[in-house]
């Protein structure tokens, strides 16, 4: 491997590692600001590929905190026939 190819491997765990230690409020904020700045079209090419991969860790990390957030509001029950409804969590 390059350098250049070991860096950029060195930089995407460290983004990585950062975005998944970041908050829902945080990581949405982050997900604006990619997105504006990518919106603006003044970023280099290769600076904008990277901001594009950030936001898509960003937008993933969101899904996966969102979709938490769901399972603990409400457990899908399935009924013998089959049908599916919510209930709440009971209290932990």
């Amino acid at each position: 491997m390059t350098k250049t190819a070991a860096s950029k491997t060195d930089a995407s765990e460290t983004h990585a590692a950062e975005v998944k230690a970041m908050t829902y409020e945080q990581a949405l904020s982050a997900l604006e600001d990619v997105v504006t700045r990518l919106e603006r079209g003044d970023v280099p090419l290769e600076q904008s590929i990277g901001l594009y991969e950030r936001g898509a860790a960003l937008k993933a990390r969101c899904e996966a905190m969102l979709q938490e957030a769901e399972l603990k509001v409400a457990q899908i029950a399935s009924a013998p026939d089959g049908t599916l409804s919510t209930a709440p969590l009971p209290d932990a």
